[in-house]
């Protein structure tokens, strides 16, 4: 049975007709299918944008969303990663999902826009959301942001982000940090899981090839290197106590699936509290390229949910 065929039928028309990323032959054409016309914005959620340091080099752009109407003036907060196989995409095109994260989690937002791959390899995209890690917390007066309440989250190559500065910031005895969300996170270069081996159609939302092409222009000249560091490659962390509680998720037909379960398996193992969800017949990405679908739905307002309870546990 293809993998077309085991899709849900109503994700199946979407994966179909996707033209596939082509990250060796055009990278500049697959970044455009990621470039999304502006969104209406929420009438409850302000956004702003910010330019902040990063490091002693130059700055970075954040965007901060946050309730039009405040009723405390300290909110719990959430970093948000952004996805896109870390050679990919812009805080833009979370514009409604973080919007859906203010108003289910009664929280601030804060997307970075970390350098991406191949023109900034590793450790370029981490170093950049660490910097955006501390510095929401040094600005926690200003920002209105309660310290004690801050949660780390992202999505695919965003999800991997997401779990190195976890170990990173807990490493460094960083900013501290009560809860982590990589959603379906892109966590090993290895590529010799079984579900690693299954999604190879040209058209796939996130194939083998692209997979390897991806992490090919993250890890530059490292590629090669057995000794990878865990903040470039999370899977390859040896400790992963200690780390917040977790929430991830992942569709049955994305070829992150076993390196995603292998990572939840360590975390239950190591003692972190962790909750999972397998959506069968759901491809990588699938609530985000199909939203107006009913396990879209459910798998995006469970991960809100997941979140507003973090947050306000």
């Amino acid at each position: 049975m293809t993998i077309n065929n085991r899709v849900l039928p109503e994700l199946r028309q979407a994966y179909s007709q996707f033209p596939g990323f082509r990250l060796e032959e055009d990278l500049e054409w697959s970044r455009s299918l990621l470039s999304t016309p502006p969104s209406k914005k929420s009438e409850l959620v302000h956004t702003s944008i910010r330019m902040i340091p990063r490091g002693h080099r130059d700055e970075m752009l954040v965007k901060i969303y946050e309730p039009v109407e405040r009723n405390i003036n300290q909110l719990p907060a959430i970093l948000w990663i952004h996805g896109g196989g870390f050679v990919m995409g812009h805080p833009d095109m979370d514009d409604i999902l973080c919007e859906r994260f203010v108003q289910t989690a009664n929280c601030v937002v804060v997307s970075v826009d970390y350098r991406l791959a191949p023109e900034h390899p590793y450790p370029a995209a981490i170093e950049d959301c660490y910097a955006g890690l501390v510095w929401m917390t040094t600005e926690a007066p200003s920002l209105g942001i309660d310290v004690k309440r801050v949660a780390i989250a992202g999505a695919s190559g965003g999800g991997g982000l997401t779990a190195a500065l976890a170990l990173m910031a807990r490493d460094k005895g960083g900013p501290s940090i009560i809860f982590q969300m990589p959603l379906y996170p892109m966590l090993d270069n290895r590529n010799e899981t079984p579900s690693s081996y299954e999604i190879t159609e040209d058209h796939a939302i996130w194939s083998r090839t692209n997979n390897l092409t991806a992490w090919g222009m993250y890890l530059g000249e490292e590629k090669d290197t057995h000794e990878l560091s865990p903040y470039a490659v999370p899977s390859r962390a040896d400790n992963l106590a200690g780390l917040p509680p977790t929430y991830t998720c992942i569709g049955q037909l994305d070829l992150f699936r076993d390196e995603a379960i292998a990572y939840v398996t360590r975390l239950a193992q190591a003692g972190v509290d962790v909750e999972f969800q397998l959506y069968p017949g759901s491809f990588h990405c699938f609530e985000v390229f199909v939203p107006d679908t009913e396990v879209s739905h459910r798998a995006s307002q469970n991960y809100l949910d997941a979140m507003a309870r973090a947050l306000y546990s």
